[in-house]
């Protein structure tokens, strides 16, 4: 089981994206499908999650990476370029940002 940690050395996304309710689900499905059938078979990938609010006004995915340049060669894979302007259509917004793990508090 992959787990979240200060000792990952590797690249941690996490990309929240803004929807409505009446898209919430449609765009979960294609980032389902994105991570099922392409990102998850792309050199580097370590795992991912997923998560929608109660509202089903956002939706948030946190994936980790080997390193920053194999997240990078996923976006510039031709099958996800045209899937991220499906998955842009179903959203108002979303945003990848690139962060490190600082800090763990387990129970």
């Amino acid at each position: 089981m992959s787990s979240i940690s200060t000792d990952f050395d590797g690249q941690t996304i996490i990309c929240t994206f803004e929807v409505t309710p009446g898209t919430a689900q449609d765009l979960l499905e294609a980032l389902e499908d994105a991570y099922r059938d392409v990102i998850s078979k792309q050199p580097g990938f370590v795992s991912a999650w997923m998560h929608m609010n109660d509202a089903h006004t956002r939706i948030c995915t946190y994936s980790q990476w080997a390193g920053r340049g194999d997240y990078q060669a996923m976006l510039r894979n031709q099958e996800m370029r045209d899937r991220n302007r499906h998955i842009s259509s179903l959203c108002k917004s979303f945003e990848p940002v690139m962060y490190d793990v600082t800090a763990e508090f387990p129970a």
